[in-house]
């Protein structure tokens, strides 16, 4: 957020409203939260509950029941008369709060990423939230619930091609600039694609407009979506063998088979009474990973990276280019033999959480050459002749395999499992870090997306010449550091990946990549 970008700059007849039916979606949550919490209360006394609820005891709770409907549903009405959002050449506005009222501007310039989501409620009566996240720290995020779908998807689009660089067109310019069947997107999505994977088409291209004040929301033709190719899909098989094959499933068989011996033991059935809330839990755990992969999928655009995935709740994200701050493959032990990967990356805005696990995710379950393409997406250069040899050996190498620099041999005295497997590559364009014998992890980070390095060395790691390098990223799934590397190559390393990172952000890309350059 940033409070450069003033309100007072925006036209009356830019301000917009979220669609009406919003309170009635989000007032039923408040009903849903008191009958859980009365359920969890009456279930310790299930006897009590019956007897409160016997004669015209129902008839209260039901009172009570709908007198909070209609508190929820009367304040949500409330907080929708009060929020209004708007859309400019340079920002998204937001005007909330009914006792507090809140003020908020998202710079586009550093808009992150951008998701359509639809909670189930919302798919049934065709509405969708549009999230945006910008890099500003926790809470930086702009929510808009809810929106026609159509018109989240073009909101989507407008923000993308705004962000990107274009500008409005000018009353005289906008039907040659938005002409049917043309995309405002002067980038080639081709040019660093490798052969072995399907590239998109090239676009066609119109001039960007000179940036002009805003004119009123329905005079201005909407920004069409850019094109996009498929790279990758996830198999509904794939991501069940896969489920079934995590430590999820291995804990909860552990469980079982423990609470059964002592059982049997004990002669007392009552041990298995911690299966209940075990298989509950476990349950949960499980069900969530196959409802965020369900229909996974990712396309190449001229803006961005386009995800797309979820079964009761679908979700659309788009991650401009450039924004992903760092990548990680990793292989738990259980996907060994069908070699497996999960792909996540760091986004600044994301954060943590449980909704950002699920929005972190580039490829839940890929193979080999999926883990490759994935990568691809983020790096398109990854500043070697050879890229698949170096991510084999980055994948699945030790020692000095693939150039890199390892950890010594007297790191087997800290770490006798995985010293092998640790190991560094600068590459012209990242820094590549290999990690893990049980867990495989492989973390890349562009040079330019460093955001601070460090080194650390613990008291036996001191004694023996050792240390660990960490380079410090934005807040996600993403921890890139190796550990026990010799303590001068670690210190060396240190100085000269500072002075990459400064000469590539000194040489980066600008943030608006649709705008054409002179």
């Amino acid at each position: 957020m940033n409070a450069s970008v003033h309100d007072e700059h925006v036209p009356d007849e830019a301000w917009r409203r979220v669609h009406p039916v919003t309170p009635a979606l989000k007032g039923w949550k408040s009903v849903v939260a008191v009958v859980v919490i009365v359920g969890y209360q009456a279930a310790d006394d299930v006897r009590s509950a019956a007897d409160l609820l016997g004669g015209p005891g129902w008839l209260i709770a039901l009172g009570i029941v709908l007198l909070v409907a209609l508190v929820g549903w009367g304040y949500a009405a409330i907080a929708w008369r009060h929020m209004r959002f708007a859309v400019t050449d340079e920002a998204v506005h937001l005007h909330s709060g009914v006792l507090f009222r809140t003020q908020r501007q998202a710079r586009l310039d550093r808009l992150q990423a951008v998701d359509v989501v639809q909670p189930l409620v919302a798919r049934l009566v065709g509405l969708a939230e549009l999230r945006l996240e910008v890099a500003g720290g926790s809470g930086s995020g702009v929510q808009l619930a809810y929106l026609r779908e159509p018109d989240a998807q073009a909101l989507r689009s407008e923000l993308l091609a705004l962000a990107a660089g274009l500008r409005r067109p000018t009353a005289a310019t906008a039907p040659a600039a938005h002409a049917p069947g043309t995309v405002s997107t002067p980038v080639d999505p081709t040019a660093h694609a490798p052969a072995d994977v399907g590239t998109p088409d090239a676009t066609g291209s119109t001039s960007a407009a000179s940036p002009v004040p805003v004119p009123p929301a329905s005079s201005i033709p909407a920004f069409e979506e850019a094109p996009e190719q498929e790279v990758y899909s996830l198999p509904m098989p794939r991501l069940l063998a896969a489920t079934l094959r995590s430590a999820t499933v291995v804990g909860l068989v552990v469980l079982v088979i423990g609470a059964v011996v002592a059982a049997a033991v004990s002669r007392d059935l009552g041990a298995l009474a911690v299966l209940f809330p075990a298989f509950v839990g476990f349950g949960g755990a499980l069900w969530g990973r196959v409802n965020a992969g369900a229909s996974f999928r990712a396309a190449l655009s001229p803006d961005g990276i386009r995800l797309r995935h979820g079964l009761t709740e679908q979700r659309a994200q788009t991650v401009p280019p450039g924004r992903v701050q760092a990548v990680q493959l990793t292989q738990p032990l259980w996907w060994r033999r069908k070699d497996w990967w999960k792909v996540d990356i760091n986004v600044a805005g994301y954060g943590q959480g449980e909704d950002a696990s699920r929005a972190t995710v580039l490829h839940p379950v890929a193979t080999r050459d999926e883990a490759a393409t994935a990568l691809w997406l983020v790096l398109p250069d990854l500043g070697v002749p050879e890229p698949r040899a170096l991510v084999d050996a980055a994948l699945s190498g030790v020692d000095d395999e693939g150039g890199f620099t390892p950890a010594p041999r007297r790191a087997r005295w800290v770490d006798p499992v995985s010293w092998r497997r640790h190991g560094v590559r600068v590459t012209r364009t990242a820094l590549v870090i290999r990690s893990g014998r049980l867990i495989r992890q492989v973390a890349v980070v562009p040079h330019e997306r460093t955001q601070s390095l460090g080194m650390e060395q613990g008291p036996l790691q001191r004694r023996l010449g050792l240390a660990s390098f960490v380079v410090h990223s934005t807040p996600g799934p993403v921890a890139p550091r190796v550990d026990h590397l010799d303590g001068r190559v670690a210190a060396a390393l240190l100085d000269e990946q500072a002075e990459r990172a400064r000469t590539a952000r000194a040489t980066a890309r600008a943030e608006q990549w649709m705008r054409e350059r002179s």
